[in-house]
């Protein structure tokens, strides 16, 4: 049997030793199609960037069956990105073959014709030239999905890619999702509507700080399921210290914080 792409071992991540998520055990196997899902505040985006590897872990490990950095590709939500840069389409999306050609590196024919192919795919054929502050929300996120297509990354992780977005931007992007899970990609994203995730994500993590059930979708969100998240979000102390299980209380605190093996 192959060893699981991602296998999370005890996680905890969090800011100044403050616990955002906890006690996370999980193993996801290559090919995987992953709703993260949960009340707000529940840990959610924490994870993605732990994984990414933009957050180091308080305790427990991230095990990953690939190279991070240049094998995991990782769409943050836009909120957190500045577009005012002066910066061309063209110019964003060749960004994603920063780990081919290198910060400054010449981007050759073969290279041109894959940015072309990524921008028809997304829609955005003939927008090569267009200053990036000049897109709508929409056409900026289908930008965004060009570059992901050129990273070519075996782990895909999106952070709410559908926020605030129309409903045929969304539409459009769910066929990329899709194509790129047929290719047996790996991919793990944040999703709010929940119908969304039942109509089109077979496995679904639940978390409210710590997991609550992971697993098959029309297991994982039931009712029951989802009221004891929101009672669970609810009551959390954003001020916990970070708590180790009682099996923990010896091991080795050497090892805390390793966030890759």
């Amino acid at each position: 049997m192959k060893p699981p792409l991602l296998r999370l071992e005890n996680l905890t991540l969090g800011y100044d030793r403050h616990p955002a998520v906890h006690h996370l055990d999980i193993e996801i196997p290559a090919g995987a199609l992953l709703a993260v899902v949960g009340p707000n505040g529940a840990g959610k985006s924490t994870l993605l960037k732990g994984i990414a590897g933009e957050l180091r872990a308080l305790g427990g490990h991230i095990h990953l069956n690939c190279r991070p950095r240049t094998q995991v590709a990782y769409l943050p939500q836009r909120g957190e990105l500045d577009f005012s840069f002066p910066v061309s389409v063209f110019e964003m999306v060749a960004m994603g073959l920063w780990h081919e050609i290198g910060a400054f590196g010449r981007v050759g024919d073969e290279h041109l014709h894959r940015i072309e192919a990524a921008l028809d795919a997304v829609g955005l054929s003939g927008f090569e030239a267009r200053p990036i502050g000049s897109l709508s929300g929409g056409q900026m996120q289908r930008v965004r999905f060009a570059r992901l297509i050129l990273q070519d990354a075996p782990l895909i992780l999106l952070d709410e890619p559908f926020a605030a977005l129309d409903a045929r931007t969304v539409a459009d992007l769910m066929q990329l999702i899709l194509a790129w899970h047929r290719e047996g990609r790996t991919i793990l994203t944040v999703v709010h509507d929940l119908d969304q995730v039942r109509r089109h994500f077979p496995t679904c993590l639940l978390l409210a700080r710590e997991p609550v059930a992971f697993g098959p979708t029309a297991q994982v969100l039931t009712e029951p399921l989802l009221g004891h998240a929101r009672r669970l979000s609810e009551a959390f102390d954003e001020e916990a210290a970070v708590c180790h299980r009682p099996e923990d209380a010896h091991a080795d605190d050497a090892h805390a914080g390793e966030a890759h093996a």
